[in-house]
């Protein structure tokens, strides 16, 4: 399975009152584990920065001003994207503002979910503690990730968080190594888990009338097949 983990940066708050995309910063998981591909693109938004936006991210206007336009990257972005599950906190804010710069364009999804599943680690959080702060530092010093360079707000770095808080976060980074093949010291880095799971409350699926009509048609068969010896019907 192959997850992009993905944080954008922002002009202000609303694109409705059309603020842009100034940032993208997307880190890969394929089958649970980080890879070495990423995706990191300032953009130059054609606008000001509010004042607000640009307290929390401290990216100035003369800098992106130098930087290509949403229009040049949003190929490149897309097929990067394409096919994956992106992993979001708080979705709903950066899924807007994409789908906010890819309407403005011919020839290109006018909603990221035509290319893309979305998952929001902000609604998963609130899942697992209800009634606690789950903004990225909360979680971060509750799941033991190290955010210590997170002074600003910045979309690579922010993905790159994400990323390890959602692996711990839903169980770990999966490791298909045999032992034998694993180097001695590569498991240092593995995060101890201490997951309140109190309030997730998971589906039990029973079996409709019509499923267990047929799965004893199905059991009948492997008892004539086996002339009747069968452990399951033995007296």
């Amino acid at each position: 399975m192959r997850q992009v983990v993905l944080d954008t940066e922002t002009t202000g708050l609303e694109a409705a009152a059309g603020h842009r995309i100034i940032e993208i910063g997307c880190v890969e998981l394929v089958n649970r584990r980080l890879t070495k591909n990423c995706f990191h693109r300032y953009v130059n938004p054609e606008r000001e920065v509010d004042r607000g936006a640009l307290e929390v991210h401290g990216i100035e206007n003369d800098f992106l001003a130098t930087q290509p336009k949403f229009a040049e990257i949003a190929a490149e972005f897309v097929e990067f994207v394409k096919g994956a599950e992106l992993v979001i906190h708080n979705a709903d804010f950066d899924v807007e503002f994409l789908n906010h710069e890819l309407r403005r364009l011919p020839d290109m999804p006018q909603q990221i979910r035509e290319c893309c599943g979305v998952l929001d680690t902000l609604a998963l959080a609130r899942r697992l503690h209800p009634g606690q702060r789950n903004n990225l530092d909360a979680l971060a010093k509750r799941y033991n990730v190290d955010n210590s360079k997170r002074e600003l707000h910045g979309a690579l770095l922010d993905a790159q968080i994400l990323a390890d808080i959602y692996l711990a976060m839903t169980g770990g980074q999966v490791s298909l190594s045999l032992e034998s093949e694993t180097p001695r010291g590569a498991m240092a880095g593995v995060v101890e888990l201490n997951i309140d799971r109190r309030g997730l409350a998971l589906p039990v699926l029973r079996a409709t009338p019509e499923e267990l009509k047929a799965h004893e048609k199905y059991l009948d068969g492997l008892a004539k097949e086996s002339g009747g010896k069968v452990l399951w019907r033995i007296p």
